[in-house]
């Protein structure tokens, strides 16, 4: 079911005009029964003037004098705008007045339910325009606090085949630009395991080069030891030959 042109305008005339239910309002105009009910109390939408689905085309009488006599059954849109909203399925250039006003609602729930989408697929599958698109992705549509997300597919903007056909190339284009990516991931990733290897080798040759080093000059330091030693030791032993040899005289 697709809410009718300014659902609230809408629901005003048929609460002031018809004896329907809150709960046959809403159903028709997309709307929750306590806001039908706040309407009819006066609380909600006091200042908007009322909107007859009839002139509109929407409805006829005979379908509001059914649903009347029947508290259980719901409002059928008009014939004219029902096979509008089918043909719309074909053709994307007829569109009802109800399927123009839920543009910004069906670009919402593409944007939640398909973040992958790109706003080029969304401007062809919609039929909408890149400003559009990036005022509601933005937040910074006028209308935005009261837009509620609806399937395109449901309110006949699109077919089913269309949304998946988006869905499959957008998810091609992702993995296309992710795979260079995850090369360069796996290339950083195997580098750092190599200097990791690395740098845990080279403290062990630069403990045994010192050790190399250290032992070198300890046997240097012992062969000057032993050189002095023996420097000390041949003045001694002349001197103790040359006493010798005074006393001999």
């Amino acid at each position: 079911m697709t809410a009718p042109l300014m659902p609230k305008a809408t629901a005003v005339w048929l609460v002031e005009n018809t004896t329907l239910t809150f709960r046959q309002i809403a159903t028709f105009c997309e709307l929750h029964e306590l806001e039908i009910q706040a309407i009819a109390d006066g609380d909600v939408a006091y200042n908007i003037i009322g909107i007859s689905p009839i002139s509109n085309g929407q409805l006829t009488e005979e379908e509001i004098k059914r649903c009347e006599a029947d508290n259980t059954a719901n409002l059928v849109a008009n014939i004219v705008e029902r096979n509008v909203k089918e043909n719309n399925a074909k053709n994307k250039k007829v569109l009802s007045p109800s399927q123009r006003n839920d543009k910004p609602a069906a670009i919402l729930w593409v944007i939640r339910n398909c973040p992958e989408i790109s706003d080029s697929q969304i401007c062809k599958l919609i039929g909408t325009t890149k400003p559009t698109i990036m005022g509601i992705r933005n937040g910074t549509r006028a209308d935005m606090a009261t837009l509620r997300a609806k399937n395109p597919v449901a309110i006949g903007l699109c077919s089913e085949k269309d949304l998946d056909a988006a869905l499959t190339t957008a998810k091609e284009k992702l993995e296309r630009a992710a795979a260079p990516k995850k090369k360069a991931a796996k290339k950083t990733t195997a580098k750092k395991a190599k200097a990791k290897t690395a740098a845990k080798k080279a403290p062990t040759k630069k403990v045994s080069a010192k050790k190399a080093k250290a032992k070198t000059a300890a046997k240097k330091t012992t062969a000057k030891k032993a050189a002095k030693n023996t420097k000390a030791k041949e003045p001694k032993a002349k001197k103790t030959a040359s006493k010798k040899k005074t006393t001999a005289k």
